[in-house]
């Protein structure tokens, strides 16, 4: 991924200026393949415009003036600081003495008609940058958060700071607004999941408790206070009746909301290492459970013991997810791998693919067969996993993503970081991506190409034309 250093940021509006600049860079600046294909008019036309993007500082959306957008098609040979003062001149005043009404401006993209360029990929690559990809704005946070859950039916996200509060906010595309702060652990939240009402959220934290509390009023409804020897790592909701937990020493336990006691309906360690990720299918019969000593070990809920453990893997398994209408359970693991595993058969991968080269900490399934995954680099990738290819770079972060969850509505995955921000993406055109045929050699470039989603909006959606 090209990365984007401006010597002073100060000097600059906002992050997302940033990554519109870098993003039309690159589309425009670093496209050998498409220059090949449109010829030298269009790459003398490049140069003109990666000159005037960078003395332009406009706003987020990256716009010029007209009269240097009209300067990019005049055939002539005007120097470019005449145009350069053309585009800086102050309006002109009026009779009474009031300044002109600045005229409209425009994205220079927003000049380049699809339909005037011969190459179908090219076309498709112009028409998606220039449709409006609409999402809530960023939530900054004034402590670290640690975890992030979706309400299941409403635009209310959940987040989860290391200081042991929860902070509930309605999300909007044109604002976001703070409903509730609960102060609910002593400790670090490390994991929140709303129920499957919607009413009431689960906690766990570094305090070794599991809490449900009413969401909106943050009042507790049940409260198991050293519920695990060791700090609770992950939690899953079952289903309206059971949850399963994992610590940071391999202990699961499975718990069921109509025990009214404090026990645990069963107990297992079959592992050393902490429990990463814990899922099952709609028949809830098996759990299957990722963690960071190589294995994945599948049990069963009905005779509470384990059904089956896979051979160890040589790296730390971090996350998982079921695709393919529940017949197949993909791992990610700490050195950028993928295996594929038929439900069922979990003893070793059928299949497998190398991905980005840096670790995968979390995925979610967002189609059959595509994947949101991010790590330590802070980038978010979408991956088809059937057959395993990358698809490109949805968004990012400017250090590690530590959480990311997605919306009721599929339209929307939330991600944040170190810095303190939660950013939304918005991954509705993932919809048109699942019955697409590939080529079976990977495109290499994938990896650091950047979909309608990403801030940095210099590549687009051209798979759907690559048969």
């Amino acid at each position: 991924m090209h990365d984007f250093h401006p010597g002073n940021r100060d000097e600059l509006v906002d992050d997302e200026e940033i990554d519109e600049v870098e993003g039309i860079l690159e589309f425009l600046g670093e496209q050998s393949e498409i220059n090949n294909l449109l010829g030298d008019e269009f790459i003398l036309n490049q140069e003109r415009i990666i000159m005037m993007n960078n003395e332009s500082t406009d706003d987020d959306e990256f716009y010029t003036g007209q009269e240097s957008d009209s300067s990019m098609y005049n055939s002539n040979n005007e120097q470019e600081s005449d145009s350069d003062s053309e585009s800086e001149a102050p309006p002109e005043p009026t009779e009474n003495n009031e300044e002109r009404p600045t005229t409209s401006t425009r994205r220079v993209i927003d000049d380049y008609d699809p339909n005037d360029e011969s190459d179908e990929v090219v076309r498709k690559i112009i028409a998606e940058i220039k449709k409006p990809r609409s999402k809530p704005p960023n939530i900054d946070t004034e402590d670290y958060p640690t975890d992030l859950s979706f309400h299941p039916n409403q635009n209310i996200l959940a987040i989860s700071t290391i200081t042991g509060d929860v902070l509930i906010y309605r999300y909007e595309n044109e604002e976001n607004k703070l409903l509730y702060t609960h102060e609910i652990h002593s400790k670090a939240v490390r994991d929140i999941e709303f129920s499957t009402d919607g009413l009431a959220l689960f906690s766990t934290s570094r305090d070794k408790s599991i809490i449900l509390s009413d969401f909106e009023t943050g009042k507790f409804k049940r409260f198991w206070d050293n519920a695990h020897e060791e700090p609770i790592y992950t939690l899953t909701v079952i289903d309206e009746n059971l949850i399963v937990t994992g610590d940071d020493e391999g202990t699961i336990k499975l718990w069921d909301l109509r025990n009214r006691g404090s026990d645990p309906v069963f107990s297992i360690k079959e592992v050393e290492d902490y429990i990463s990720s814990i899922t099952t299918n709609n028949q809830k019969r098996l759990l299957v459970c990722t963690s960071g000593d190589g294995l994945m070990t599948t049990l069963n809920i009905a005779s509470k013991k384990m059904y089956v453990q896979s051979e160890p893997y040589d790296e730390e398994l971090t996350c998982s997810g079921i695709f393919r209408n529940e017949s197949k359970v993909v791992c990610g693991s700490s050195k950028g791998n993928f295996y594929t595993f038929n439900w069922g058969e979990f003893g070793y991968h059928n299949d497998s693919f190398t991905g980005p080269s840096t670790p995968i900490s979390m995925m979610i399934p967002i189609t059959e067969r595509i994947a949101i995954t991010a790590g330590e680099e802070g980038v978010i990738r979408a991956m088809h996993l059937f057959p395993g290819r990358i698809l490109g770079v949805v968004g990012q972060h400017s250090l590690a993503v530590e959480t990311m969850d997605i919306s009721y509505d599929g339209e929307f995955i939330a991600t944040s970081s170190h810095d303190n921000d939660v950013r939304f993406w918005n991954i509705k055109y993932f919809e048109d991506f699942d019955s697409i045929s590939y080529n079976a050699k990977p495109n290499r470039t994938a990896a650091t190409n950047n979909l309608p989603s990403s801030l940095r909006r210099n590549r687009a959606d051209f798979f759907a034309d690559l048969a």
